[in-house]
C-alpha cells in the first residue's frame, strides 16, 4: 500500500509528501493479443453483420420497376 507520509531529509533539510493513493479492485490488464482479438471479432462480426443483411434484403428478380408504373399513370388523363 503505498498510500501514506513520505519524508525526504538532505543536509539537515527535510520534506515531507503526502501520499494518497487508490488501487483499482476490479481491473483487468489488456495486452497486445487482447486487443487485436477484440478487433478481429468486431471485423468479423460486422462482416457476418453485413452478409446478412445483403441476404434478408434478397433481390426480387421477378419484380417490375417502378419506373414503368409511372409511366402508365401519367399517360392515363383521369390520374393527370
Amino acid at each position: 500500500d503505498p498510500r501514506g507520509l513520505y519524508v525526504c531529509e538532505i543536509e539537515g533539510k527535510s520534506s515531507s509528501l503526502q501520499v494518497h493513493y487508490r488501487m483499482c479492485q476490479n481491473c483487468i490488464e489488456v495486452d497486445a493479443p487482447t486487443i487485436s482479438g477484440i478487433v478481429i471479432a468486431d471485423v468479423v462480426a460486422t462482416l457476418f453483420l453485413a452478409v446478412a443483411v445483403y441476404c434478408i434484403s434478397g433481390h426480387d428478380r421477378g419484380h417490375t420497376s417502378r419506373a414503368s408504373d409511372k409511366q402508365n399513370l401519367i399517360s392515363n388523363e383521369l390520374y393527370q
